[in-house]
């Protein structure tokens, strides 16, 4: 069992170019949307994060692309939570064709904590991260 959150929305028309297909940069923004939704389902939101004096930049992101969305599409984001012991957060994700069933893409984020305040980067876990996690994990 692992923590996984979907979320799915209308392909929008100004992500599309003239032939109706998907710009491949929008699906690293498909993929903040799930962070989105997962934060909001699990207590991480980016808000949640701030209120405990951090930031969490993206360090890393891949995108492997399978198959384009068109305008007019659903797109489904499964975004999942990937445990680590390094002071980071790590997701895997996978869009698919909400219609049809299609793999889109694929792909995964890495995050690190920065003291809000400092912006110095935290090479321990925070304790809050550390509470989080034994209240998610421990219960799967």
């Amino acid at each position: 069992m692992v923590l996984t959150e979907c979320t799915e929305f209308p392909v929008k028309f100004n992500e599309a170019d003239s032939l109706g297909i998907v710009w491949h940069g929008h699906y690293v923004r498909y993929f903040e949307d799930g962070r989105e939704a997962f934060g909001e389902r699990y207590g991480l939101r980016y808000l949640d994060i701030a209120g405990h004096g951090y930031t969490v930049p993206v360090v890393n992101i891949q995108c492997d692309y399978k198959r384009p969305l068109r305008y007019g599409d659903r797109v489904k984001v499964a975004t999942t939570f990937v445990d680590d012991l390094a002071a980071k957060i790590k997701f895997e994700y996978l869009l698919t064709n909400a219609g049809t069933g299609e793999v889109i893409a694929k792909g995964s984020s890495i995050q690190v904590f920065l003291d809000r305040e400092t912006s110095t980067l935290q090479l321990t876990t925070p304790a809050f991260f550390s509470e989080w996690k034994r209240k998610y994990l421990n219960n799967l």
